[in-house]
């Protein structure tokens, strides 16, 4: 039996497949507009000395049309991966006994990413024992904690890949500065 006779002699499945196509097409609709609102929430609104933040005043990414990275994300993917992917996993992806950071980030702002990272965090239930411990001590976290959060942020926006950036800003001499600044006291 032809499609169209099917559905024309069973009048029910064509409102059904009406409207679970219209269904579809929101849901479709809406996936795409919170992806827009996350992108924009990360697009730079301001930089100084190669260094960007949101509209919020949040440190966050610049990645070029041809993939060239700004300074602070490239320390970031080299800070993370010295420090944090023993836990964490290669580029933020987790582990069998860390989150997936990249996951995290949808859900945390910069304040609460740092606040974890200072503090730590404990999670211990009856199924499982989830511990952060705290960095707030560690100069090679904490020198470069918003380093380390663009990057992250980066990837769970999905503007980084699973890969070292390929091209990236020179190191500005504010950062340099900075560098020897925290890393002396």
């Amino acid at each position: 039996m032809p499609a169209q006779t099917y559905l024309t002699k069973r009048p029910y499945l064509t409102k059904l497949h009406r409207s679970t196509l219209i269904g579809l097409t929101a849901l479709g609709l809406s996936l795409s507009a919170a992806t827009a609102v996350l992108a924009d929430q990360a697009k730079p609104a301001a930089s100084e000395d190669g260094k960007y933040t949101d509209a919020e005043g949040a440190p966050t990414y610049n990645v070029g049309p041809d993939g060239n990275v700004d300074w602070y994300t490239f320390s970031g993917y080299r800070r993370y991966h010295s420090e944090c992917t023993v836990c964490h996993g290669p580029d933020g992806a987790g582990s069998t006994y860390a989150p997936a950071l990249v996951d995290s980030l949808k859900k945390m702002n910069y304040e609460q990413f740092t606040t974890v990272v200072v503090q730590g965090r404990k999670d211990v239930s009856t199924s499982s024992q989830k511990v952060m411990p705290t960095f707030g001590t560690n100069r090679n976290v904490m020198c470069y904690l918003d380093d380390i959060y663009v990057y992250l942020r980066a990837r769970s926006d999905g503007a980084l890949g699973r890969v070292r950036p390929e091209k990236h800003d020179p190191k500005p001499q504010s950062a340099k500065d900075a560098e020897t600044a925290c890393m002396a006291n």
